[in-house]
């Protein structure tokens, strides 16, 4: 090799614009915890390094620096999941069979107020730092009620047409959100709190978890009936490809330094997925972990996964006591 071709060969590597290495992810620990009851979303607290999983009626919360159990936040009637909003040091619980929203202190976990609701259903929530609001996505109702964290009060209810799944903020006044029944993804703007735009998913059916990558403006979005992950154009709706995951996908992961996309599915498995640029994608692992290990985190600083599930009775939905804890894969 000339020494041009070598420096040119190093230039190109240089002005690729997702290099990076190939990581494997395998099993690391499992960490058990108390209690039998469901379960749902997981959330990460980066600024405290606290894991917080849905269970039942509780919220557990882990350690992420020990990986031990820390705390409960018990007493709700129903939870799925949390936002956190560091800014007022406070996380925002929707505790759907309460048709409530529960705010927590992140440091004490303590329940310091609870948000009744007229909607039914609280399912996912998430904060939008554009409008510093926390929006709860209401299932039965086909909802979402705006909540102001700073007064812990509520604002107003966007009505949404459809079964809302998961949602996320581009950070610059959007939200988009995954009707599941509809199979379709509702573009809400922040800024005038209403629906701006409606996008078909096709050939996406059932979709649920959703990711953002706000570099490339694409959304990754998990689909339930085609058994696939679609990318999304965010400025326009439409799917530039789709990629075959397993079957009962629930959560979508993005990690931005790593251009990995992790997503968790119910039939014990979970696909890694590489973002060579922004519209071309390739399977880079399926990990096996166990049946209906769907929701997850991740851990952007260590970039650790975790899954929360319970072993079930042979062929039934019926939990077996004693056995619901959080898998944690790393990558090696």
């Amino acid at each position: 090799m000339t020494p041009n071709a070598f420096f040119l060969g190093v230039a190109l590597l240089a002005s690729a614009p997702f290099v990076s290495k190939a990581q494997q992810y395998a099993l690391d620990k499992k960490i058990a915890l108390p209690g039998d009851g469901g379960y749902d979303y997981m959330a990460i607290d980066e600024a405290n390094r606290h894991l917080f999983v849905s269970h039942g009626t509780a919220f557990n919360v882990i350690d992420l620096d020990t990986e031990k159990p820390i705390a409960v936040i018990d007493g709700l009637k129903g939870v799925h999941g949390i936002a956190i909003v560091n800014e007022v040091n406070k996380g925002f619980i929707s505790d759907g069979k309460a048709n409530a929203v529960v705010v927590v202190d992140l440091t004490t976990f303590k329940v310091i107020k609870t948000i009744p609701l007229k909607e039914t259903d609280e399912d996912g929530i998430i904060y939008d730092p554009f409008s510093k609001k926390v929006f709860v996505f209401n299932g039965d109702s086909k909802s979402t009620c705006v909540i102001d964290p700073q007064t812990m009060t509520f604002v107003k209810t966007i009505e949404l047409g459809g079964g809302p799944e998961f949602a996320v903020a581009d950070g610059k006044g959007l939200i988009f959100n995954n009707l599941e029944d509809l199979n379709s993804l509702k573009v809400i703007d922040t800024k005038t709190m209403a629906v701006k735009a409606t996008y078909p998913l096709s050939p996406c059916g059932g979709p649920t978890g959703i990711a953002y990558d706000p570099a490339t403006d694409r959304l990754f979005t998990g689909c339930r009936t085609n058994k696939g992950l679609s990318v999304v154009d965010a400025a326009n709706g439409k799917v530039i490809t789709t990629l075959p995951i397993g079957a009962g996908i629930d959560a979508v992961v993005y990690d931005p330094a790593d251009h990995l996309i992790f997503v968790s599915c119910g039939d014990a498995t979970a696909t890694i997925i590489k973002q060579e640029s922004a519209d071309r994608y390739s399977v880079l692992q399926t990990l096996t972990t166990v049946p209906r290990a769907k929701t997850m985190a991740m851990d952007m600083k260590t970039k650790k996964i975790y899954f929360s599930a319970a072993q079930f009775q042979p062929g039934t939905r019926t939990p077996i006591a004693g056995t619901f804890n959080v898998l944690v894969y790393k990558p090696q």
